[in-house]
């Protein structure tokens, strides 16, 4: 496995839309494998192929156990081609911070749960059923599927937020990647 380089903002290819996988390789699981070993490394909680300068359909989420709570949804997953297909009518606002734009988190509304089907690293079928914390995540990584950035959700300027220089270099796995 190797270490990544994530791209930041404002390179452009952020805003790209990713290509669909045609199909599992033994380069797609190193890339896979590669995304994993380099979200932990950045202490995130998820990572989409175009964030580290991929443009294919793949993202990499891991959501600790919550001591606090432990019924919290929570787990290690790898998704080739994620497609959310049931979402939700109840929105809920939450913070949000991505690893693409280091030192900012903003307040996104999301929906609550959702739904989603994709591939996993053999190419078999997968379906995630999910909610809160969890099924924001998704969200995110999605979204950078599609080259949308959180930014892109704020309703308005405000809902987003510098970190203190402290904070920046803290673990960021209470909000999204």
């Amino acid at each position: 496995m190797a270490l990544l380089d994530i791209v930041v903002v404002p390179d452009p290819v952020l805003r790209q839309k990713a290509k669909k996988v045609a199909k599992i390789t033994p380069a797609v699981q190193k890339l896979l494998d590669d995304m994993t070993e380099t979200l932990r490394q950045a202490r995130g909680v998820g990572l989409a192929g175009p964030q580290v300068g991929v443009l294919q359909r793949v993202i990499i989420i891991e959501v600790l156990k919550d001591e606090e709570d432990p019924k919290a949804p929570h787990g290690f997953f790898q998704v080739v081609n994620p497609e959310i297909v049931k979402r939700s009518r109840e929105i809920e606002e939450g913070a949000e911070g991505c690893l693409s734009i280091p030192g900012y988190i903003g307040d996104v509304e999301r929906h609550v749960s959702v739904e989603l089907k994709g591939l996993d690293r053999r190419g078999k079928p997968v379906k995630v059923k999910t909610q809160g914390f969890l099924a924001r995540v998704f969200q995110h990584e999605i979204d950078h599927l599609d080259g949308i950035l959180y930014l892109d959700r704020l309703k308005s300027a405000d809902k987003l937020h510098k970190l203190p220089p402290q904070e920046e270099m803290q673990d960021e796995t209470d909000v999204v990647a």
